[in-house]
């Protein structure tokens, strides 16, 4: 008997490992085809795409927050992964109802990333003492930590415009950037409700009234970027795709030029699991030149 339990303290029990797994989360599904093969794998939904070439053979249920019930049940899975945050609360908990075995994760800290490749690998049936990407996972982040010894970079990271926003140090990015040398100028800055009180417009709800809400993204004003000392500004091509234009358009509304901007993958930012061994790399390489621009070599020892 396999067991685990999940992020929302449900035992999740699987008689022997799953032969035909349905991932509803884009990084989940990337770590199942690492950990097992993409073979494993008789369901995704559309923005489950990774690894390319390969995945696209594998049918889509819809996506991660509208996924069609039905169709995933069609699909007789021993085993559906989903996500706390990034999957719809009633449809996966009408896949639980349905009877299907189901594993909520909900990582938000690089460590909880590494110990849910673990209880992934133990649903998987895969030794994570002798999986190659979970030990590379381990010594990616191990060697990040040995390292982190220079000066950390403020940075500035939207999810989204029109309002901006961003996130506190509450979500998963904002520890992944801590590991890899930058600091996230908005981890001390949750989110405040109604809208108007996030741009400064009004006072804020009290935290009774709050309530349970979530509050690690917040809506902010622009000029709250400068005056939290960002010096770089990182826009990346996913939850909201930014492109060439926007860092433009961005360093037009930008009254100080040493702020720097470039674009990142999202993916490193926010896909948990096996992404994670590559990711502290290329951003760990990508503040170590930011760093250089903005402070100097000297920074770096």
């Amino acid at each position: 008997m396999i067991e685990v339990v999940d992020a929302i303290d449900r035992q999740v029990r699987l008689e022997r490992p799953p032969e035909r797994v349905v991932s509803l989360v884009p990084s989940e599904t990337a770590s199942v085809a690492d950990l097992l093969g993409v073979q494993s794998l008789v369901g995704r939904t559309d923005y489950c795409v990774e690894p390319r070439g390969v995945i696209e053979t594998i049918p889509s249920v819809g996506g991660t927050k509208g996924f069609d019930v039905d169709g995933v049940k069609s699909l007789r899975p021993d085993l559906v992964l989903a996500n706390k945050e990034e999957n719809s609360r009633p449809l996966v908990q009408a896949l639980i109802a349905a009877g299907l075995t189901v594993h909520v994760s909900f990582p938000c800290t690089v460590d909880e990333s590494l110990e849910y490749l673990e209880s992934l690998c133990v649903l998987l049936g895969v030794d994570p003492e002798q999986s190659e990407p979970v030990t590379a996972c381990r010594a990616a982040v191990q060697g990040a930590r040995r390292s982190a010894q220079a000066v950390a970079v403020p940075v500035f990271v939207p999810i989204w415009k029109d309002p901006w926003m961003t996130f506190d140090g509450g979500a998963y990015a904002s520890d992944v950037l801590e590991l890899c040398g930058a600091h996230n100028v908005f981890a001390d800055r949750p989110r405040k409700y109604p809208l108007a009180a996030d741009l400064g417009k009004t006072q804020p709800m009290s935290e009774r009234k709050v309530g349970a809400r979530d509050t690690r993204y917040p809506r902010i004003r622009l000029e709250e970027v400068l005056e939290r000392g960002a010096r770089a500004v990182l826009l990346p091509d996913e939850p909201y795709a930014f492109s060439n234009k926007d860092a433009v358009d961005f360093a037009d509304m930008n009254a100080t030029p040493s702020v720097l901007i470039e674009l990142v993958d999202g993916k490193d930012l926010f896909w948990y699991g096996t992404r994670l061994a590559g990711a502290v790399g290329r951003l760990s390489d990508r503040v170590d030149r930011l760093r250089s621009l903005c402070f100097g070599t000297q920074a770096n020892n």
